[in-house]
Protein backbone atom coordinates (compact mmCIF):
# COMPACT_ATOMS: atom_id res chain seq x y z
CA UNK A 1 0.00 0.00 0.00
CA UNK A 2 2.75 2.44 0.65
CA UNK A 3 4.70 1.90 -2.92
CA UNK A 4 1.07 2.53 -4.11
CA UNK A 5 0.40 5.46 -2.38
CA UNK A 6 3.86 7.09 -3.65
CA UNK A 7 2.99 5.70 -7.01
CA UNK A 8 0.05 8.23 -7.05
CA UNK A 9 1.61 11.01 -5.57
CA UNK A 10 4.60 10.67 -8.58
CA UNK A 11 1.48 10.97 -10.75
CA UNK A 12 0.02 13.36 -9.00
CA UNK A 13 3.18 15.62 -9.99
CA UNK A 14 2.92 14.48 -13.84
CA UNK A 15 -1.18 15.04 -13.66
CA UNK A 16 0.28 18.94 -12.39
CA UNK A 17 2.72 19.43 -15.15
CA UNK A 18 0.25 18.84 -18.16
CA UNK A 19 -2.60 20.40 -16.59
CA UNK A 20 -0.36 23.42 -15.78
CA UNK A 21 0.69 23.41 -19.72
CA UNK A 22 -2.58 23.01 -20.87
CA UNK A 23 -3.96 25.78 -18.93
CA UNK A 24 -0.76 28.22 -19.08
CA UNK A 25 -1.08 27.71 -23.32
CA UNK A 26 -4.68 28.50 -23.19
CA UNK A 27 -4.44 31.44 -20.73
CA UNK A 28 -2.05 33.32 -23.08
CA UNK A 29 -3.46 32.00 -26.45
CA UNK A 30 -6.87 34.33 -25.27
CA UNK A 31 -6.81 37.60 -26.49
CA UNK A 32 -5.78 40.46 -24.02
CA UNK A 33 -3.97 40.94 -21.09
CA UNK A 34 -4.01 41.38 -17.30
CA UNK A 35 -3.62 45.00 -17.73
CA UNK A 36 -5.55 45.88 -20.21
CA UNK A 37 -8.13 48.56 -20.14
CA UNK A 38 -10.59 50.58 -21.57
CA UNK A 39 -8.33 53.78 -21.22
CA UNK A 40 -4.89 52.03 -22.51
CA UNK A 41 -2.08 52.31 -19.62
CA UNK A 42 0.86 54.92 -21.24
CA UNK A 43 3.50 52.69 -22.32
CA UNK A 44 6.13 53.33 -19.48
CA UNK A 45 3.62 51.80 -16.76
CA UNK A 46 2.51 49.04 -18.85
CA UNK A 47 6.45 47.91 -19.51
CA UNK A 48 6.87 48.11 -15.80
CA UNK A 49 4.48 46.38 -14.97
CA UNK A 50 5.05 43.77 -17.40
CA UNK A 51 8.58 43.67 -15.89
CA UNK A 52 7.69 43.32 -12.31
CA UNK A 53 5.37 40.49 -13.03
CA UNK A 54 8.15 39.10 -15.35
CA UNK A 55 5.68 38.95 -18.38
CA UNK A 56 8.16 40.73 -20.74
CA UNK A 57 10.05 37.42 -20.43
CA UNK A 58 9.23 34.62 -23.19
CA UNK A 59 6.97 32.07 -22.74
CA UNK A 60 8.97 29.03 -22.22
CA UNK A 61 10.75 31.12 -19.66
CA UNK A 62 7.43 32.30 -17.64
CA UNK A 63 6.03 28.41 -17.56
CA UNK A 64 9.18 27.21 -16.04
CA UNK A 65 8.91 29.69 -13.06
CA UNK A 66 5.17 28.28 -12.53
CA UNK A 67 6.48 24.93 -13.07
CA UNK A 68 9.69 25.60 -10.39
CA UNK A 69 7.27 27.30 -7.93
CA UNK A 70 4.04 25.14 -8.10
CA UNK A 71 4.92 21.80 -8.85
CA UNK A 72 7.78 21.17 -7.56
CA UNK A 73 7.57 20.25 -3.79
CA UNK A 74 10.76 21.43 -1.87
CA UNK A 75 12.72 19.93 1.32
CA UNK A 76 14.24 21.60 4.01
CA UNK A 77 15.62 20.21 7.22
CA UNK A 78 15.43 23.67 8.82
CA UNK A 79 12.15 25.19 9.70
CA UNK A 80 11.79 28.07 7.53
CA UNK A 81 10.45 31.75 8.19
CA UNK A 82 7.19 32.79 8.49
CA UNK A 83 7.41 35.05 5.78
CA UNK A 84 8.76 31.91 3.47
CA UNK A 85 5.66 29.70 5.15
CA UNK A 86 3.28 32.41 4.03
CA UNK A 87 4.96 32.05 -0.03
CA UNK A 88 3.96 28.21 0.20
CA UNK A 89 0.25 26.91 0.22
CA UNK A 90 1.26 23.34 1.98
CA UNK A 91 3.35 23.57 4.52
CA UNK A 92 4.04 20.52 6.74
CA UNK A 93 6.55 19.16 8.86
CA UNK A 94 7.47 14.98 8.70
CA UNK A 95 9.99 14.08 11.52
CA UNK A 96 11.96 17.56 11.14
CA UNK A 97 11.68 17.58 7.38
CA UNK A 98 9.83 20.45 6.37
CA UNK A 99 7.69 20.02 3.31
CA UNK A 100 6.95 23.06 1.00
CA UNK A 101 4.62 23.02 -2.07
CA UNK A 102 2.52 24.85 -4.54
CA UNK A 103 4.08 28.80 -4.70
CA UNK A 104 1.39 30.50 -6.60
CA UNK A 105 3.01 34.31 -6.46
CA UNK A 106 0.84 37.30 -6.51
CA UNK A 107 -2.56 37.91 -7.97
CA UNK A 108 -2.68 41.01 -10.97
CA UNK A 109 -6.03 42.21 -9.94
CA UNK A 110 -5.56 41.84 -6.19
CA UNK A 111 -2.23 44.11 -5.03
CA UNK A 112 -2.53 43.75 -1.19
CA UNK A 113 -2.94 40.01 -1.45
CA UNK A 114 -1.02 37.05 -3.21
CA UNK A 115 -3.15 33.75 -4.62
CA UNK A 116 -1.77 32.12 -1.68
CA UNK A 117 -3.39 34.56 0.87
CA UNK A 118 -6.53 34.24 -0.97
CA UNK A 119 -6.70 30.33 -1.10
CA UNK A 120 -5.84 30.50 2.71
CA UNK A 121 -8.64 32.96 2.76
CA UNK A 122 -11.56 31.54 0.56
CA UNK A 123 -10.84 27.96 0.44
CA UNK A 124 -11.77 27.02 3.83
CA UNK A 125 -15.13 28.31 3.52
CA UNK A 126 -15.84 26.24 0.22
CA UNK A 127 -14.36 23.11 1.74
CA UNK A 128 -16.92 23.52 4.94
CA UNK A 129 -19.60 24.14 2.51
CA UNK A 130 -18.86 20.98 0.00
CA UNK A 131 -18.28 18.68 2.88
CA UNK A 132 -21.70 19.16 4.12
CA UNK A 133 -23.42 19.29 0.96
CA UNK A 134 -21.52 16.38 0.10
CA UNK A 135 -22.86 14.64 3.54
CA UNK A 136 -26.13 15.63 2.40
CA UNK A 137 -25.90 14.31 -0.91
CA UNK A 138 -25.03 11.28 0.46
CA UNK A 139 -27.94 10.81 3.38
CA UNK A 140 -30.54 11.77 0.81
CA UNK A 141 -29.36 9.56 -2.32
CA UNK A 142 -28.42 6.60 -0.79
CA UNK A 143 -31.33 5.46 1.25
CA UNK A 144 -33.71 6.54 -1.50
CA UNK A 145 -31.98 4.23 -4.29
CA UNK A 146 -31.61 1.09 -2.08
CA UNK A 147 -35.63 1.50 -0.94
CA UNK A 148 -36.15 2.24 -4.48
CA UNK A 149 -33.72 -1.14 -5.65
CA UNK A 150 -35.61 -2.81 -2.72
CA UNK A 151 -39.00 -2.12 -3.52
CA UNK A 152 -39.13 -1.50 -7.37
CA UNK A 153 -41.41 -0.45 -9.29
CA UNK A 154 -43.76 0.32 -6.24
CA UNK A 155 -44.86 3.64 -4.81
CA UNK A 156 -41.51 3.44 -2.72
CA UNK A 157 -39.60 3.43 -5.70
CA UNK A 158 -41.27 5.90 -7.94
CA UNK A 159 -41.22 8.49 -5.44
CA UNK A 160 -37.84 8.07 -5.00
CA UNK A 161 -37.02 8.29 -8.45
CA UNK A 162 -39.36 11.45 -8.48
CA UNK A 163 -37.18 13.20 -6.14
CA UNK A 164 -34.12 11.94 -7.54
CA UNK A 165 -35.49 13.52 -11.03
CA UNK A 166 -36.51 16.95 -8.97
CA UNK A 167 -33.13 17.52 -7.55
CA UNK A 168 -31.45 16.78 -11.35
CA UNK A 169 -34.09 19.17 -13.29
CA UNK A 170 -34.25 21.99 -10.85
CA UNK A 171 -31.30 24.05 -11.27
CA UNK A 172 -29.54 25.64 -8.08
CA UNK A 173 -30.20 29.08 -9.51
CA UNK A 174 -33.99 28.47 -9.23
CA UNK A 175 -34.28 26.81 -5.96
CA UNK A 176 -31.85 28.77 -4.30
CA UNK A 177 -33.34 32.10 -4.49
CA UNK A 178 -36.50 29.75 -3.38
CA UNK A 179 -35.82 28.58 -0.48
CA UNK A 180 -34.26 32.30 0.66
CA UNK A 181 -37.55 34.18 0.02
CA UNK A 182 -39.85 31.32 2.41
CA UNK A 183 -36.72 30.38 5.13
CA UNK A 184 -35.13 33.56 5.01
CA UNK A 185 -37.72 36.21 4.49
CA UNK A 186 -41.12 35.19 5.01
CA UNK A 187 -40.73 33.18 8.00
CA UNK A 188 -37.34 34.16 8.91
CA UNK A 189 -36.22 31.37 10.35
CA UNK A 190 -32.69 31.03 9.30
CA UNK A 191 -30.06 33.79 7.61
CA UNK A 192 -30.67 34.64 3.86
CA UNK A 193 -27.08 34.99 3.19
CA UNK A 194 -23.38 34.97 4.86
CA UNK A 195 -21.69 32.37 6.23
CA UNK A 196 -21.06 31.24 10.58
CA UNK A 197 -17.80 30.01 10.67
CA UNK A 198 -15.56 33.08 11.24
CA UNK A 199 -11.06 31.88 11.25
CA UNK A 200 -9.01 30.63 12.81
CA UNK A 201 -9.61 27.52 11.23
CA UNK A 202 -8.59 23.83 13.10
CA UNK A 203 -6.37 21.60 10.73
CA UNK A 204 -6.95 24.33 7.59
CA UNK A 205 -10.14 24.09 7.70
CA UNK A 206 -12.50 23.12 10.35
CA UNK A 207 -14.08 25.92 12.43
CA UNK A 208 -13.76 26.29 15.90
CA UNK A 209 -17.08 27.67 16.30
CA UNK A 210 -19.09 24.66 15.43
CA UNK A 211 -22.61 25.94 17.02
CA UNK A 212 -25.99 26.14 16.19
CA UNK A 213 -25.40 29.50 14.94
CA UNK A 214 -22.62 27.87 12.32
CA UNK A 215 -25.18 25.03 10.59
CA UNK A 216 -27.63 28.06 10.28
CA UNK A 217 -25.83 29.60 8.13
CA UNK A 218 -24.99 26.31 6.66
CA UNK A 219 -28.64 24.65 6.16
CA UNK A 220 -30.03 26.02 3.15
CA UNK A 221 -26.67 26.75 0.90
CA UNK A 222 -25.50 22.78 1.65
CA UNK A 223 -29.36 21.53 0.29
CA UNK A 224 -29.39 23.26 -2.30
CA UNK A 225 -25.48 22.52 -3.40
CA UNK A 226 -26.38 18.77 -2.05
CA UNK A 227 -29.59 17.99 -3.54
CA UNK A 228 -28.54 18.10 -7.42
CA UNK A 229 -25.65 15.34 -6.35
CA UNK A 230 -28.48 13.37 -4.10
CA UNK A 231 -30.24 12.67 -7.20
CA UNK A 232 -27.14 11.26 -9.39
CA UNK A 233 -26.42 9.12 -6.18
CA UNK A 234 -29.85 7.75 -5.83
CA UNK A 235 -30.05 6.59 -9.33
CA UNK A 236 -26.78 5.22 -9.80
CA UNK A 237 -27.49 3.03 -6.19
CA UNK A 238 -30.67 1.64 -7.51
CA UNK A 239 -29.21 0.43 -10.85
CA UNK A 240 -25.64 -0.95 -8.88
CA UNK A 241 -28.10 -2.55 -6.45
CA UNK A 242 -30.43 -3.67 -8.62
CA UNK A 243 -27.66 -5.49 -10.34
CA UNK A 244 -26.19 -7.07 -7.60
CA UNK A 245 -29.43 -8.81 -6.13
CA UNK A 246 -29.24 -10.82 -9.48
CA UNK A 247 -26.00 -12.20 -8.97
CA UNK A 248 -25.89 -15.95 -8.14
CA UNK A 249 -23.94 -15.40 -4.78
CA UNK A 250 -27.16 -13.56 -3.67
CA UNK A 251 -29.19 -16.63 -4.87
CA UNK A 252 -26.79 -19.22 -2.92
CA UNK A 253 -27.47 -17.20 -0.15
CA UNK A 254 -31.08 -16.99 0.30
CA UNK A 255 -30.91 -20.73 -0.69
CA UNK A 256 -28.64 -21.20 2.54
CA UNK A 257 -31.77 -19.63 4.61
CA UNK A 258 -29.85 -16.31 5.32
CA UNK A 259 -32.65 -13.73 6.39
CA UNK A 260 -33.31 -10.89 3.81
CA UNK A 261 -31.80 -7.75 6.13
CA UNK A 262 -28.41 -10.31 6.67
CA UNK A 263 -27.84 -10.93 2.85
CA UNK A 264 -28.84 -7.52 1.66
CA UNK A 265 -26.23 -5.59 4.36
CA UNK A 266 -23.95 -8.40 3.93
CA UNK A 267 -23.27 -9.34 0.63
CA UNK A 268 -25.63 -6.77 -1.78
CA UNK A 269 -25.05 -3.73 -0.32
CA UNK A 270 -21.24 -3.66 0.10
CA UNK A 271 -20.16 -4.46 -3.10
CA UNK A 272 -23.10 -2.50 -4.91
CA UNK A 273 -21.66 0.59 -3.13
CA UNK A 274 -18.49 0.30 -5.22
CA UNK A 275 -20.31 2.60 -8.37
CA UNK A 276 -21.39 5.08 -5.92
CA UNK A 277 -17.56 5.02 -4.31
CA UNK A 278 -16.45 6.03 -7.92
CA UNK A 279 -18.50 9.27 -8.47
CA UNK A 280 -18.04 10.33 -4.89
CA UNK A 281 -14.05 11.18 -6.09
CA UNK A 282 -14.88 13.56 -8.83
CA UNK A 283 -18.11 14.91 -6.65
CA UNK A 284 -16.45 15.82 -3.79
CA UNK A 285 -13.56 17.67 -6.02
CA UNK A 286 -16.13 19.84 -7.49
CA UNK A 287 -17.85 20.44 -4.46
CA UNK A 288 -15.09 21.18 -2.05
CA UNK A 289 -13.48 23.88 -4.32
CA UNK A 290 -16.25 25.92 -4.88
CA UNK A 291 -19.64 26.67 -6.50
CA UNK A 292 -19.88 29.78 -8.32
CA UNK A 293 -24.12 30.31 -8.39
CA UNK A 294 -24.42 28.89 -4.88
CA UNK A 295 -21.90 31.16 -3.06
CA UNK A 296 -23.47 34.18 -5.26
CA UNK A 297 -26.70 33.61 -4.37
CA UNK A 298 -26.20 32.59 -0.39
CA UNK A 299 -23.48 35.60 -0.55
CA UNK A 300 -20.72 33.07 1.11
CA UNK A 301 -17.31 34.52 0.45
CA UNK A 302 -16.07 31.40 -0.92
CA UNK A 303 -13.46 30.56 -3.85
CA UNK A 304 -15.95 29.83 -6.39
CA UNK A 305 -15.56 33.33 -8.04
CA UNK A 306 -12.65 33.38 -8.31
CA UNK A 307 -12.87 30.21 -11.13
CA UNK A 308 -15.11 33.27 -13.01
CA UNK A 309 -13.50 36.32 -12.24
CA UNK A 310 -9.47 35.17 -12.68
CA UNK A 311 -10.86 34.66 -16.10
CA UNK A 312 -12.78 37.81 -16.74
CA UNK A 313 -9.36 40.16 -15.08
CA UNK A 314 -7.06 37.93 -16.84
CA UNK A 315 -5.52 37.36 -13.40
CA UNK A 316 -2.98 34.33 -14.78
CA UNK A 317 -1.93 33.17 -11.15
CA UNK A 318 -5.22 33.29 -10.14
CA UNK A 319 -6.03 30.64 -13.18
CA UNK A 320 -3.56 28.23 -13.05
CA UNK A 321 -3.81 27.88 -9.43
CA UNK A 322 -7.60 27.36 -8.92
CA UNK A 323 -7.43 24.98 -11.57
CA UNK A 324 -4.33 23.28 -9.86
CA UNK A 325 -6.27 23.14 -6.72
CA UNK A 326 -9.10 21.58 -8.85
CA UNK A 327 -6.81 18.81 -9.91
CA UNK A 328 -4.79 18.12 -6.58
CA UNK A 329 -8.40 17.34 -4.96
CA UNK A 330 -9.74 15.04 -7.71
CA UNK A 331 -6.32 13.02 -7.79
CA UNK A 332 -6.46 13.01 -4.22
CA UNK A 333 -10.22 12.18 -4.06
CA UNK A 334 -9.60 9.49 -6.49
CA UNK A 335 -6.79 7.97 -4.30
CA UNK A 336 -8.87 8.10 -1.70
CA UNK A 337 -11.74 6.18 -3.67
CA UNK A 338 -9.12 3.20 -4.82
CA UNK A 339 -8.18 2.65 -0.79
CA UNK A 340 -11.75 1.88 -0.53
CA UNK A 341 -11.91 -0.06 -3.32
CA UNK A 342 -9.99 -2.51 -1.61
CA UNK A 343 -12.14 -2.86 1.35
CA UNK A 344 -15.22 -3.36 -0.25
CA UNK A 345 -13.96 -5.87 -2.55
CA UNK A 346 -11.10 -8.01 -0.94
CA UNK A 347 -9.90 -9.26 -4.61
CA UNK A 348 -8.29 -6.15 -5.08
CA UNK A 349 -5.19 -5.75 -4.11
CA UNK A 350 -2.53 -2.46 -4.60
CA UNK A 351 0.87 -4.60 -3.69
Amino acid sequence: MGRFVVRRFIYLLIVLLVVSLLTFALEHSVPGGPFDREKALPAEILANLERYYHLDEPLYMQYGRYVSDVVIPRFTLTPPSQSLMDDYLVNINFGGVWFKWMNFGPSYASKSRSVNDIFRAQLPISFQLGIMALLVAVAIGMPLGILAALKQNTIVDYIGMSIAIFGVSVPIIVLGPILVWIFGVALKWLPPSGWGAKPPYLLGFIPQNLDWNFFRYAIMPAFVLGIGSSAIIARLARASLLQVVREDYIRTARSKGLQEPLVITRHALKNSLIPVVTILGPMFAALVTGTFVTELIFGIPGLGKYFVTSINNRDYPVIMGTILLYAVFLVISNLIVDVIYAYLDPRIRFD
